[in-house]
């Protein structure tokens, strides 16, 4: 029993560090072939309440997008750049691609991260970075107080397809002024992000990876191995 559980403990340590492996992704979702549409909002500015706090929106546009998620990051609030400025609004980064990005290319070849506020690519090969389109991805602020959306953000994982339908706007109220939002697709840098007022989350397809099923099947294993083991009459030797 030992063996088994040391076992699944280390099929369970390289299956999580390999969960987000992009290279089994099943065909995405016709949506994806879009570029993100975006429209002059006629909305007035708005006030909404989280974290007992008071936040002003100014919309800018009405938007819509269909990404599949390389990367992301949750916000609580409660840590962080986040903290300090007293955002509890901002719930999550999310880090899309779509069109050619998400249709034509290997991306196994690439590297996505987010850090509190931004999303990073890297590739070691030129010649697959010179087929990358960054004008299509986006690093997203996602901001809601809605708890349902909330939820719903809070349950995406790297590979997920997801339609996003809201507000591009900017957004003020915490300790750190006024965050505004990019409202295009070309600007990089600081800046850059777009922040989306959310009305609607959908996720369209959920990815599991055969690394993440194993990774769940063998902490399965090692948590009834151990209950097993725990609970099992051992002998004493004279």
């Amino acid at each position: 029993m030992p063996k088994i559980v040391l076992a699944s403990f280390i099929i369970t340590l390289v299956s999580f560090w390999l969960r987000n492996d992009l290279g089994y992704l099943p065909t995405p979702h016709v949506g994806l072939k879009s570029d993100p549409v975006q429209t002059p909002s006629t909305a007035l500015p708005f006030t909404v309440d989280a974290g007992k706090r008071r936040y002003k929106i100014e919309p800018n546009f009405d938007y819509e997008i269909y990404g599949l998620v390389v990367s992301y990051q949750h916000h609580d609030g409660n840590y962080g750049l986040h903290k300090s400025w007293g955002d509890h609004i901002n719930v999550a980064d999310v880090c899309v691609v779509w069109s050619d990005n998400a249709f034509t290319l290997d991306l196994t070849q690439f590297d996505f991260w987010n850090g509190q506020f931004t999303c990073v690519v890297k590739t070691s090969s030129y010649e697959t970075w010179s087929k990358f389109r960054m004008d299509q991805l986006s690093n997203n602020h996602l901001i809601t107080s809605d708890p349902q959306l909330k939820d719903r953000i809070s349950n995406l994982r790297v590979g997920d397809q997801i339609h996003i339908k809201g507000m591009l706007a900017h957004y003020s109220g915490g300790n750190g002024g006024t965050r505004k939002t990019s409202t295009t697709r070309t600007d990089t840098g600081d800046g850059a992000c777009e922040t989306i007022y959310v009305k609607e989350f959908n996720l369209l397809q959920r990815y599991y990876s055969p690394w993440r099923i194993m990774m769940y099947i063998s902490m399965a294993v090692m948590a009834l191995s151990l209950f097993i083991y725990f609970i099992t009459p051992h002998r004493v030797k004279d």
